[in-house]
């Protein structure tokens, strides 16, 4: 293995990191169809989660690397604690990929040490020697993270690396894990590792970062001038507390500032050759996945990916705009995957060619699904006469990315007025099969649904947000809805897309709802199965 490739790694680490994000929890069905978004995308490796963690965990990091684990495929990575248990949980899950790779990892800082791990760093340094020797008896590709790196004593984290590399670590992750540092401060970690670890040539010197003070990005970039050579990011740039760095800002960064980075990494300025093997055409799509699947809005002025990204409002910008691009936009929306908002299918349209069209934006779906987003497409065209590719995606997503269906909507139905109080009949059939209908009043629509529904299904909740967006601009637009439920300390999301948005307000709610009682069934099967083992 050696450090000087002049191409970067993608470390997408969504699924774990991300997935760590207060709400952003998924089920197995969420985190495969991410993972293959992620390799169409072309990222590297996919750290899939903590196998260790739960047995939901396990079965979702094992079964992305049966599925998504391929010869061509990305390697798969589980995260571990650097514990026996944690690192044999790691390979069993990972053991079915083409590429596995077991990720480890010990706090190195002495505030961690001191307060956390309660070990002195005689001991940390024999866990990590010997953790990593562990972990390369299942596989050759190991990972080591020091913990809290931006915080480490230099000297104490060099000894360290030079141990795990030793003993088979053949990714040394550098983690700023609180985002502490600035950029120069994580560039001269990166190049004090490159100078002071003397069996470094043997690794490939990662970089992983939280964007507490909104420099995740810039640290990344510093790094790679100073030669890391894998980056750690996710989607949107979710992930606990701020997030982390994000891969679209990273990804693009490389890509149109190329002729800035090639000379880092030995190529000449000139290069047009991609620094990354990411499919930047994927981008937006990937984007928009990871938003309705983790319930995560990205906001307007998001970088790359956010609805603002390309508008332009400003008189001069449009007029410069529209005698030339370059004038005002570094990129084109379209190497990112966002195709201009052009009317491509009407209600005469037949299944073929939206099926045409779905292949055209990038949608691999099968006969089934197929079938249903087109039921849906054809009740939306006969509302609204102009389908845009916006719209196309919306339906798609909504249809075929859903909750568990355990509760489904058979009816919703609300009266209102300034002079009228708000109240709303539904139906739903319940897991059972049972059709319960119910009604309530509220301070709006909306919360005499939300009511309505809870009513019905009695799963005890808290709703703690509620958003909706257009998708295209117009009276006819169809809007999406995206909302949050707390229940004893998690937080679950629900997405609907809809031209009612009074309709797409209750199926949201269903859909949050579905999420958390698959949960709940899902804590109880796993709670009776350890009863018998007990």
């Amino acid at each position: 293995m050696n450090n000087n490739t002049d191409k970067i790694i993608i470390f997408d680490t969504t699924l774990r990191d991300g997935e760590q994000s207060p709400g952003a929890t998924l089920n197995i069905d969420e985190k495969l169809a991410i993972a293959k978004q992620l390799a169409r995308l072309g990222v590297d490796v996919i750290e899939a989660g903590f196998a260790f963690a739960s047995p939901g965990d396990f079965e979702a990091v094992s079964k992305i690397a049966q599925t998504v684990g391929t010869e061509t495929g990305p390697i798969i990575c589980s995260l571990a604690r650097a514990k026996h248990e944690d690192i044999k949980a790691a390979a069993a899950a990972i053991k079915d990929a083409a590429k596995g790779r077991i990720h480890t990892f010990i706090a190195t800082s002495d505030i961690h040490l001191e307060y956390k791990l309660k070990k002195t760093r005689a001991e940390v340094l024999a866990i990590a020697e010997e953790m990593v020797a562990y972990a390369k008896s299942f596989t050759n590709d190991v990972e080591f993270s020091p913990e809290d790196a931006g915080r480490s004593d230099p000297e104490f984290m060099y000894e360290v690396l030079e141990k795990v590399i030793a003993a088979g670590a053949t990714t040394i992750n550098i983690p700023d894990t609180v985002g502490y540092t600035t950029p120069s401060e994580f560039g001269s970690i990166i190049k004090g590792i490159k100078e002071n670890v003397s069996n470094i040539d043997r690794a490939i010197i990662s970089v992983h970062g939280h964007n507490d003070l909104g420099l995740a990005v810039a640290n990344f970039l510093e790094a790679v001038k100073n030669g890391a050579r894998q980056l750690e990011c996710t989607i949107n740039g979710i992930g606990e507390r701020a997030g982390n760095a994000a891969l679209e800002e990273i990804v693009m960064a490389l890509h149109v500032r190329r002729q800035y980075f090639n000379p880092f990494l030995g190529r000449s300025v000139d290069s047009e050759t991609s620094l990354t093997n990411i499919d930047t055409r994927q981008i937006y799509k990937t984007s928009r996945l990871v938003s309705n699947l983790t319930g995560m809005l990205v906001q307007p002025n998001k970088a790359i990916v956010g609805a603002n990204a390309f508008a332009h409002e400003s008189g001069i910008h449009q007029d410069g705009v529209l005698k030339n691009k370059l004038t005002y936009e570094i990129m084109d929306a379209q190497i990112i995957g966002l195709n201009d908002n052009q009317i491509v299918l009407g209600k005469h349209s037949g299944r073929n060619a939206f099926r045409t069209r779905l292949k055209e934006l990038g949608y691999e779906v099968s006969e089934a699904d197929l079938n249903k987003a087109f039921v849906r497409f054809k009740d939306v065209a006969d509302k609204k006469k102009e389908i845009t590719d916006w719209d196309l995606e919306a339906l798609i997503n909504d249809e075929i990315q859903q909750a568990p269906d355990l509760f489904k909507l058979e009816l919703v139905q609300v009266s209102c007025g300034d002079r009228a109080r708000p109240t709303a009949t539904v139906t739903i059939r319940t897991p059972d099969g049972q059709e319960l209908t119910d009604a309530a009043i509220g301070t709006g629509p909306v919360d005499a649904i939300y009511k309505a529904i809870n009513r019905v299904a009695n799963v005890p909740n808290q709703l703690i947000e509620f958003s909706v967006q257009s998708v295209t601009a117009g009276i006819d637009a169809i809007g999406e809805v995206t909302i949050r439920l707390s229940h004893e300390g998690r937080v679950y999301a629900g997405h609907s897309a809809n031209t009612d948005i009074i309709v797409a307000s209750a199926q949201a709610y269903v859909n949050a709802l579905n999420r958390l009682y698959a949960t709940m069934q899902e804590q109880r099967h796993y709670a009776q199965l350890a009863a018998q083992n007990a």
